[in-house]
């Protein structure tokens, strides 16, 4: 893995950043939201020549057509296989930039600065690079790692609070998947006023040692899938209806679901299943899933990258800081873990 720079200063230390580095050309990739809150915060760093492209935020827009348009971008701006791309965003944007530079001219290097709290505990890490496809999240990507992530607390004090929400369901889910005390540790009825540099960093640290261990997603790496299976679906569902969830709100529904499928299939008590379910209904609140929409939440779920021909595998805890992988789950068992969210 390449090195993650914490940084109180971003503008400076990208200065310096980019001193070290022999490029050709600086491109800057950003979003509507991240050209206005985000790049003044860095926008001396950046040489005169650099080109700047803004695109439409959000994953409805986590497409080939954005990256078609990145891509005459990056041409347009003659790029050569020495450019270097700066990618400024959340997740979409870093998921989606990543990619795009590891497609251009057969890759070129980029660093990512997340400007999100989601993005900076999980998207950030771990190499992981893609675009939607035919309403399949993630469907088309690669593994390809930047030159440096640059992670500035500094950035959150733009967010709103629903964007700092969804990025605290990762958190949680580190400490349910590797770290008892990390998730008994979390101020959950104060979440908003929570150490986020000091949560910020032990969250890499559990996701880059898990990465680490296992960086083409073999074997150990399957455990950050946690809550993602049934959590992506409900996502994929409701992105353009009037119930559009964020990221983090998607998971913390999904991993609801599979603490149930947990307490079924893989040992955890009834007592740890209850803790989890109130912590994130506490923060979360509850989706309103109606009867005819379980069935096609369900043909997403089978649409899953994790899934190995007709078997649904899953990540789920034996116990609260302890996940197992690929663990079998039949259809009408993730109707039943929805059926079970439904009724609380």
């Amino acid at each position: 893995m390449n090195p993650t720079l914490f940084s109180d200063q971003p503008e400076e230390d990208l200065k310096k950043l980019l001193g070290q580095i022999n490029f050709s050309r600086l491109f800057l990739l950003v979003d509507s939201n991240t050209a206005l809150h985000c790049q003044p915060l860095i926008k001396e760093a950046l040489p005169e020549s650099t080109y700047i492209l803004q695109v439409l935020p959000g994953e409805k827009h986590k497409t080939i057509e954005t990256c078609m348009e990145i891509w005459a971008g990056m041409t347009n701006a003659g790029l050569d296989r020495k450019a270097l791309v700066i990618n400024l965003g959340g997740g979409v944007l870093g998921d989606m930039g990543g990619f795009c530079a590891s497609i251009y001219k057969r890759g070129i290097r980029f660093i990512t600065i997340p400007t999100t709290l989601l993005s900076q505990v999980d998207a950030s890490v771990g190499g992981k690079l893609g675009v939607d496809f035919e309403g399949l999240k993630n469907h088309l990507g690669v593994f390809n790692e930047p030159e440096t992530v640059l992670i500035s607390s500094n950035f959150l004090s733009t967010l709103p609070e629903k964007e700092m929400r969804s990025g605290f369901a990762e958190i949680i889910k580190h400490g349910l998947i590797q770290d008892k005390a990390y998730f008994e540790n979390l101020n959950l009825a104060d979440w908003k006023n929570s150490n986020w540099n000091q949560l910020i960093q032990h969250s890499i640290a559990i996701k880059s040692k898990v990465v680490e261990a296992d960086p083409k997603e073999a074997g150990l790496r399957k455990i950050l899938n946690f809550g993602h299976t049934i959590g992506h679906a409900f996502e994929t569902y409701y992105l353009d209806g009037k119930k559009h969830l964020l990221h983090g709100e998607a998971i913390a529904a999904g991993m609801i679901c599979e603490a149930w499928l947990s307490n079924q299939k893989a040992g955890l008590s009834q007592e740890e299943l209850i803790k989890i379910e109130k912590t994130f209904f506490s923060i979360y609140g509850k989706i309103n899933i109606e009867e005819a929409e379980i069935n096609p939440i369900l043909d997403f779920c089978i649409q899953d990258k994790k899934n190995e021909g007709n078997s649904l595998l899953f990540s789920l805890l034996n116990k609260i800081g302890d996940c197992q992988y690929n663990i079998p789950i039949s259809r009408e068992e993730i109707r039943n873990a929805i059926l079970y969210y439904q009724a609380r």
